[in-house]
């Protein structure tokens, strides 16, 4: 047995970019979750630091993410990691690790200015 499971809470970094594959819409963008700085134990300061996750959205959720997710929205979100890989025209590999989501909850949006 395995399990492939991805829980999130962070903040969306840019609108989602919808696109349709087929009759399939989806939602992609970028979710930043931080670790906040510290003082470790021998006095020596970490600084804070930022991860960021690439998140994809299919169907009814990529329809959500269009309607309700902007930029600075706090979300929770599962889902399963997937890499894909690809070679450019350079003949040059690439790899990009993403979160399919399964579930998405909006926390917060952002405040209007």
């Amino acid at each position: 047995m395995s399990v492939n499971k991805v829980i999130l809470i962070g903040n969306v970094g840019r609108d989602p970019a919808i696109r349709y594959v087929g009759e399939r819409q989806v939602a992609e963008f970028p979710l930043a979750t931080s670790d906040r700085a510290y003082v470790n134990s021998t006095g020596a300061q970490v600084p804070e630091r930022t991860e960021w996750h690439r998140i994809v959205m299919w169907d009814a959720n990529a329809a959500t993410a269009e309607k309700y997710i902007r930029k600075g929205s706090r979300l929770y979100v599962e889902g399963k990691l997937r890499t894909r890989m690809w070679e450019d025209r350079n003949t040059i590999k690439h790899s990009v690790t993403e979160i399919y989501v399964d579930t998405v909850e909006i926390l917060s949006r952002p405040v209007s200015q």
